[in-house]
């Protein structure tokens, strides 16, 4: 199955979701104040914020009226369009190496499970790679980790359990200059946003990379759970004032009939998603496509 296969499948329960709901819509309501009403509550629904729905709304609404065009046909294209360039508003940066890559997020969103699968995306666009087992906080994580990076065939730095997080980041961003190593991964403890003191050595390991790794591009990352919906939206704030995020990845899509909440973190927060975890085999991670994405859900 290609990439395309693999997202329409991961959004099927969010395309059900929506389409349902649309051809309803559209048996019983002609274009008009009531229609876009009901069409906003169709969004809002799939986990699109009040405000980005709202933004969507009036922008159809002003087309349609230009347009003088009421058919089912053109309200979905048009929709469709307005959802694309509203998941285009955040710019996708392109990865540069040598790169360094730091993933944060919460517990439970598949940090460790992702990093294994973005390892092996870079493994086989022909990179090298090491992974920062830098999460010393949860028993075992370490041991969890090294798992993903055999499957992935790379190599892991790692220390003791409760070892400071920032002397493994130190240690692998050293080993990676002096092995001239493409990308290095960084682990991390999932944080509860409210742990000020967790939230302060993110930063703390942050400053190692920038500090004693200044030629590589740094990249930072939230994986975030597309099942939690709207809460995502408040995780991606908060992280992205401790570090300043470069991106999402999004994981356990194929689980959710609210993904729609995708098109407010892009367009309220400027965040751009740059992967998608489509599935549990470590290959079922893909480069994220705002037009494939948009057809998924429509």
């Amino acid at each position: 199955m290609g990439l395309f296969g693999k997202i329409i499948g991961a959004l099927k329960k969010t395309r059900d979701n929506i389409s349902s709901k649309l051809s309803a819509l559209f048996a019983k309501n002609k274009l008009g104040d009531e229609f876009y009403d009901e069409l906003e509550e169709i969004l809002i629904s799939a986990d699109i914020s009040v405000t980005t729905a709202e933004d969507i709304i009036d922008q159809i609404r002003a087309e349609a009226k230009a347009e003088k065009l009421k058919d089912r046909e053109f309200v979905v294209n048009l929709l469709k369009d307005v959802i694309e360039d509203t998941l285009c508003e955040a710019e996708v940066p392109e990865i540069e190496y040598p790169a360094a890559i730091m993933l944060v997020g919460v517990n439970g969103v598949g940090k460790t499970t992702t990093i294994g699968k973005l390892a092996n995306y870079f493994v086989r666009e022909k990179k090298s790679v090491t992974v920062a087992a830098a999460d010393t906080f949860r028993a075992a994580a370490a041991d969890q980790l090294t798992v993903w990076a055999d499957r992935a065939k790379v190599r892991i730095v790692k220390h003791e359990e409760g070892s400071d997080p920032s002397a493994v980041v130190y240690d692998a961003v050293s080993s990676a200059k002096a092995k001239k190593t493409d990308v290095v991964i960084v682990d991390t403890a999932g944080r509860l946003h409210v742990k000020a003191n967790l939230m302060e050595e993110l930063k703390k390991m942050n400053r190692v990379v920038e500090r004693d790794y200044p030629e590589a591009h740094f990249y930072k990352l939230l994986v975030l759970d597309a099942t939690t919906g709207q809460n995502a939206m408040s995780q991606a704030r908060l992280f992205n004032e401790a570090v300043d995020l470069d991106g999402i990845v999004l994981t356990k899509l194929d689980g959710t009939a609210k993904g729609g909440f995708v098109v407010s973190l892009c367009g309220e927060l400027k965040i751009p998603v740059l992967f998608v975890g489509t599935g549990e085999k470590i290959d079922d991670l893909q480069l994220f496509d705002a037009e494939e994405f948009t057809e998924g859900i429509i």
